[in-house]
């Protein structure tokens, strides 16, 4: 569990070593005010280069960061945000990806000098892969999104989009695969703004866990799959959503496309698929802001081939 206490010291703790994001407002359509927060533009091309420092320079400052360096499982995004986090603190890191992981991702892996291991076809393959291989050589484990320090360090983003709304916002929507990027930003803005954790119908780890009430299984597959292919949500995420009421929508595989090229076409922003997840939900209707509502999409990774836009 974590709270905006948790958040704000993130936020102390990771200054300096994470970029402030672009914030620009577009045509709201049915919102009064529409925003996208272009966390597309983040060190490593994602929002978790935030977690990820926050995560690596708490274990550094309570003495905790072995000189074996971190290990981390990821399905590419997670692991260049630990592999840049890991050669500013001076440490080797080791990133268990899955044998699908785009080849656009694997690469900048290894130009940032972590040692890539390829195994299995799901998320959940690389994570059992990299515990018994941090447990192996002692290696600071980093969970992709459910530890509290990165859960924590990807909320500071919400408290940026305060500070750049002047505290305007009323929703935002977030694309949600394990939960790490929902959980901070809902306790970052608990009491202020409502989240919608927006997610593919073909990998529903929120909306399943809501409710079952308790993180589940679900099957992973679709064009999201590289970056919200959790096989459940997190721990954390969960106590969090649950607690602060993010609100489910699901979008189909299609509607991810069609926002995608959407964001391209209109603003000339290249995103991966699961990223585009977050505007699909308002472009079809899955959520549909009230009027005068005040609205931010987080556009959260680019770490995609683009040649299909072309």
């Amino acid at each position: 569990m974590i709270a905006h206490s948790d958040v704000q010291a993130a936020a102390r703790r990771v200054a300096g070593h994470v970029r402030r994001t672009p914030l620009i407002e577009v045509d709201p359509g049915e919102a009064g005010r529409m925003w996208l927060k272009l966390e597309l533009t983040q060190h490593t091309g994602s929002f978790k280069a935030r977690g990820a420092f926050n995560h690596i320079l708490a274990a550094r400052d309570e003495g905790r960061l072995p000189g074996v360096g971190v290990v981390a499982a990821s399905g590419g995004n997670a692991g260049l945000a630990f592999a840049h986090a890991a050669a500013e603190a001076g440490v080797p890191a080791e990133v268990f990806v899955p044998e699908t992981a785009p080849a656009v991702k694997v690469a900048r892996l290894r130009a940032l000098g972590a040692a890539v291991v390829q195994v299995g076809t799901r998320y959940a393959d690389a994570q059992d892969a990299a515990v018994k291989r941090a447990a192996d050589t002692g290696a600071l484990f980093c969970h992709a999104y459910d530890l509290p320090e990165v859960c924590a360090g990807q909320g500071t983003l919400g408290l940026e989009l305060l500070e750049q709304t002047g505290g305007a916002v009323d929703t935002v929507l977030i694309a949600v695969g394990g939960g790490g990027l929902m959980a901070g930003v809902a306790a970052a803005l608990e009491g202020t703004a409502r989240v919608v954790g927006v997610e593919p119908e073909t990998i529903p780890t929120l909306e399943r866990a809501l409710h079952a009430g308790r993180p589940v299984d679900v099957d992973v597959s679709g064009v999201a799959a590289d970056s919200l292919g959790a096989t459940r949500l997190g721990g954390i995420a969960f106590a969090v959503a649950s607690r602060t009421g993010v609100r489910p929508v699901l979008v189909s595989d299609e509607a991810i496309i069609a926002a995608r090229r959407h964001l391209w076409a209109e603003y000339r922003l290249v995103v991966e698929h699961g990223t585009a997840a977050a505007l699909a939900a308002l472009r079809t209707g899955g959520y549909r802001p009230s009027p005068g509502e005040r609205v931010a999409v987080v556009l959260c990774g680019a770490n995609t081939d683009p040649s299909d836009l072309a």
